[in-house]
């Protein structure tokens, strides 16, 4: 009889929000079992509620804020207390960005303030889980980015500086982790079709909009949160092991530099 395969121990932070939900689900029909966290447990639960219903591994919930190192450090600890490892952590947790204004009419803090604070939770929860990771000399950390990174889009503020902070630092971490047997790898997504319509404020009509996005594309799609969590997972459980400080385009095909 063959060995069998444990499951992974998985943290996702952000859990309660659309991409976090989707990777948590899809981990959940790969049996792992799942520590998810946000700063709003209400939401954290009501993703709990759809992974029992999928009849996956265990899952657990936990209120906590990504941007709080005190915080995230104790809920790493519990974790591996609790399961003993922490296989892969993603950060999905959502990022307040001042959009559809030009840059020379923005006051400062509001360009600034987007990388300040996702590069800051970014770090906080890759830092929490390496560390665990690294005394057990495997695991996987994965962050996420967007195209703006690496595509001028004009009216996106602070949020490009965002997600271009949080590659580097996937390179960064990347390099000081590997010989320690971590891993650290990026998604970079296009704007995903479903969380269109959750944008409030839309510099234009949402169907003008949507086709809008899928011109910018090779393919004339837009990324879905089944494909992203997939890619997540894919990351993760070894299919990609030659990848580290990698990021993982999944912007349908958008032309970077």
């Amino acid at each position: 009889m063959a060995a069998e395969i444990p499951s992974r121990k998985v943290i996702i932070h952000g859990a309660g929000g659309a991409i976090g939900g989707a990777v948590a689900e899809e981990f959940a029909r790969r049996g792992a079992e799942l520590f998810l966290a946000g700063h709003r447990l209400d939401s954290v639960n009501t993703t709990v509620d759809r992974i029992r219903g999928l009849g996956g591994g265990p899952v657990h919930a936990a209120e906590v804020d990504a941007s709080d190192p005190a915080a995230v450090d104790a809920h790493a600890d519990a974790v591996v207390d609790a399961a003993g490892r922490i296989d892969a952590v993603l950060n999905a947790a959502g990022l307040p960005a001042v959009q559809g204004v030009p840059l020379l009419d923005m006051p400062v803090d509001d360009v600034v303030a987007p990388a300040a604070g996702w590069l800051r939770t970014q770090f906080i929860t890759s830092r929490a889980a390496a560390a665990h990771m690294v005394r057990r000399g495997s695991g996987t950390v994965l962050l996420l980015s967007a195209s703006p990174a690496r595509v001028s889009i004009a009216g996106v503020g602070g949020f490009a500086a965002a997600c271009a902070a949080v590659e580097a630092l996937t390179r960064t971490l990347a390099a000081e982790l590997g010989p320690s047997g971590v891993r650290v790898v990026c998604l970079r997504p296009q704007r995903i079709l479903e969380t269109i319509g959750s944008t409030p404020d839309l510099p234009m009509a949402l169907e003008e909009f949507t086709r809008f996005l899928e011109s910018l594309t090779t393919t004339g799609t837009l990324p879905t949160l089944g494909e992203v969590a997939k890619a997540a997972v894919f990351l993760a459980e070894g299919g990609a092991g030659s990848m580290n400080g990698a990021v993982l385009n999944l912007t349908s095909g958008m032309s970077v530099d």
